[in-house]
């Protein structure tokens, strides 16, 4: 079965399309909104999907309107972006640095939006927005260390990684002697920040995300090639007329802006970075960054798991950050004994 297709369009212009990697995406987006309509329709006053989206329509009566484009909508856009961003984000850095164990879990990125977001609570008792960009400080701060630590004649895969752990022990330090030097109030409240939650979530957080996202996602799918052939390796790069550092140092800025702007809207939701991409990788069987994947696969990761916690524990009882490190930690114990039967590790 043919997995690629010349497609020719009315202009004269022809590409090659991988059927099977369209097709994952396309599931992938039907399977986020399918679970944004069944997650808006969720709640102490539930609605069927039909009623979700007659009201998205504008064909509601008053209390759904407000429900719905009030309340559990702005919470809806805000899972989806926040797992698109760290998706795109997570499939960059392994990308760049050619290791599955390059996500901004493992690199430190998200420790450094948290140490961000903490000094603010901790500190200086800010308010929701001031955390929010305490944490967007925090995670650029924190990727340019990691990238001036790492720089020996340009950066490369196993040192932004073994950088990027030291950075992350180094800040998760930090983080606890924070937590340590506030009151209980404060405590408790960083606590509930560092879990990662959609819960209060509105068009505050929805309109800065989305409009970081209609710039940097353009920009990234820009360099897509770029990022595809610097899979190859340097040398190889250099050869085909690629101008690896810049594109790495501005593809590397992306993914920071994108994971730390995530972090600051939802706070720091673990593992979807790292298995999103991964997980699209392994369904569309498509060498290459394959970035629309992953950030389809994180947006429905992100909505699925908000369901189930809301499901289980009702809106507000598990933050959805819980979700995901459990099924992050499935799939890696899943990952690590596959690994190991077919004799790799």
């Amino acid at each position: 079965m043919k997995t690629n297709r010349a497609v020719r369009t009315p202009g004269g212009l022809s590409f090659r399309l991988d059927v099977r990697a369209f097709t994952v995406v396309v599931l992938l987006l039907a399977v986020a909104l399918a679970a944004s309509v069944v997650l808006i329709g969720t709640g102490d006053f539930p609605m069927s999907a039909a009623d979700v989206l007659r009201t998205l329509v504008g064909e509601g009566d008053a209390g759904q309107e407000l429900i719905v484009n009030e309340l559990r909508l702005p919470r809806v856009l805000v899972g989806l972006l926040v797992g698109a961003s760290l998706g795109l984000g997570g499939a960059l850095f392994q990308s760049v640095s050619r290791n599955p164990l390059g996500s901004p879990d493992v690199l430190g990125l998200t420790q450094g939006a948290t140490a961000g977001a903490l000094t603010v609570i901790v500190l200086f008792s800010g308010t929701a927005n001031q955390v929010a960009l305490g944490a967007l400080v925090g995670g650029l701060v924190t990727g340019f260390a990691i990238y001036v630590l790492a720089w020996k004649r340009g950066v490369h895969g196993y040192r932004l990684v073994l950088v990027g752990i030291g950075v992350a022990a180094i800040v998760t330090a930090v983080n606890g002697y924070l937590l340590t030097k506030s009151d209980i109030v404060d405590a408790a409240r960083a606590v509930v920040w560092m879990t990662g939650s959609l819960s209060g979530r509105d068009w505050d957080q929805v309109w800065p995300l989305l409009a970081l996202c209609a710039v940097l996602v353009p920009l990234v799918l820009a360099h897509s090639g770029a990022l595809r052939m610097m899979e190859m390796g340097d040398d190889v790069s250099y050869a085909l007329g690629v101008r690896v550092e810049r594109v790495r140092l501005l593809l590397m800025l992306s993914a920071v802006l994108l994971t730390a702007s995530a972090t600051a809207a939802a706070g720091p939701v673990s593992f979807v970075a790292l298995t999103a991409p991964q997980l699209a990788r392994r369904l569309t069987r498509a060498p290459g960054p394959n970035l629309v994947a992953a950030m389809c696969m994180g947006a429905a990761l992100l909505v699925g798991a908000d369901w189930v916690s809301q499901r289980a524990f009702g809106a507000d009882q598990l933050p959805v950050g819980v979700v995901t490190g459990v099924l992050g930690g499935v799939y890696l114990l899943w990952l690590l004994v596959t690994e190991r039967r077919a004799g790799r590790i």
